[in-house]
């Protein structure tokens, strides 16, 4: 099957880079880094080592490149393993002119970023998303962080990468129960800014939820373009950049909670149900898109519940939530498919009255 040519969606204003999408981009690799750089970076977990020593042996003659491997999926996130890619650097002479290369899922291009941002204050960044939550969310944005015993996320910075290559024939192989859980990021920019995307979705979520087909690269280009526009109005999140959060508090604490056992898209899932509940309380949201929500992360095997009983722990860790301002909890709700907006100060009891529609 001959596929589209590539596509390139812009992310504008203060931190300006590319996203390309496509398939074979990474035998391309080379051609999206900084001219001056004589020296990359790989970050990669341990299923990735074999496609990061053929990026090795691509590149060899004219760059040197260094191998970092650490832990798959959260477990990257930890000072720890940040300082053990600053070893590296700092044993090998790694300059400003150098790049890092994030290569895996959203928690090994969270950790990279990091890396990147903090090296030297700040080296080149090109991300390969090899996840379908590290292509639509993680990847793009600049948003980077790690983990600490408090909550997720908390340590961090906003570093843009140089590019972020999207190549979708590194899903091949992907379990598909991480495709699925990638696509509550999908499914949340659907929401808050494409309602096409929940249309889409529910036409045939078969086809939609197959990487080969076209229907999946039309939603995988939508949902970065939906994160593209955001970050180019708002790259440091001081307004609407917030509105990319839907689901997230909630799901963040239930992360926190499972000790990072569930996988993000699992627990931003049930985030989302707990939102648009939070919405038909606060913000007047019809019980249609409510149960919309429902259904399409259900025809996902998404879960939309968690246990009532946890419902102090997870506040507690809200309150700790690098969201909250001034020890007042913020959420974003909807007013309307489309419509986001910040609710701030919410009373405890109407937060518990929408979680006793999410708990089992």
């Amino acid at each position: 099957m001959t596929d589209a040519p590539p596509t390139i969606i812009e992310v504008t204003g203060s931190a300006p880079h590319r996203i390309h999408v496509g398939r074979g981009l990474v035998t391309e690799l080379g051609a999206h880094l900084p001219p001056t750089v004589a020296k990359v970076l790989v970050v990669h977990a341990p299923p990735l080592a074999a496609v990061a020593e053929r990026l090795r042996e691509q590149l060899a003659g004219r760059i040197e490149v260094l191998l970092a491997e650490v832990p798959d999926a959260e477990g990257a996130k930890r000072i720890e393993v940040a300082a053990f890619c600053w070893q590296i650097m700092g044993q090998t002479d790694f300059t400003r002119t150098d790049a890092v290369i994030g290569l895996g899922g959203g928690a090994t291009t969270d950790l990279a970023g990091f890396v990147a941002a903090t090296w030297l204050r700040g080296v080149a960044l090109v991300q390969v998303p090899t996840t379908v939550l590290g292509m639509v969310d993680a990847a793009v944005g600049g948003k980077t962080g790690i983990n600490t015993a408090e909550g997720k996320n908390l340590v961090g910075a906003f570093h843009a990468p140089h590019a972020v290559i999207v190549d979708l024939d590194l899903l091949e192989g992907l379990p598909t129960h991480e495709i699925l859980a990638g696509f509550a990021e999908i499914v949340k920019a659907g929401f808050i800014a494409d309602p096409v995307i929940l249309d889409l979705l529910e036409a045939d979520i078969t086809v939609a939820t197959d990487p080969a087909s076209p229907v999946f690269r039309e939603l995988v280009e939508r949902s970065i373009r939906v994160k593209a526009a955001v970050v180019s109005d708002d790259f440091t999140e001081q307004g609407r950049r917030e509105h990319l959060n839907y689901g997230h508090t909630l799901g963040h604490a239930i992360e926190h909670a499972e000790r990072y056992r569930w996988r993000h898209g699992a627990a931003i899932a049930v985030g989302m149900v707990f939102a648009a509940e939070l919405s038909r309380l606060a913000g007047g949201l019809d019980d249609a898109t409510v149960e919309r929500t429902r259904r399409i992360l259900a025809s996902l095997t998404l879960p939309t519940g968690y246990p009532l009983s946890r419902w102090k722990t997870l506040l507690a860790t809200m309150q700790r939530d690098k969201k909250a301002r001034a020890g007042m909890l913020r959420f974003i709700i909807l007013e309307a498919e489309g419509r986001p907006r910040v609710l701030n100060g919410t009373d405890e009891s109407m937060l518990f009255a929408a979680y006793q529609e999410v708990g089992e």
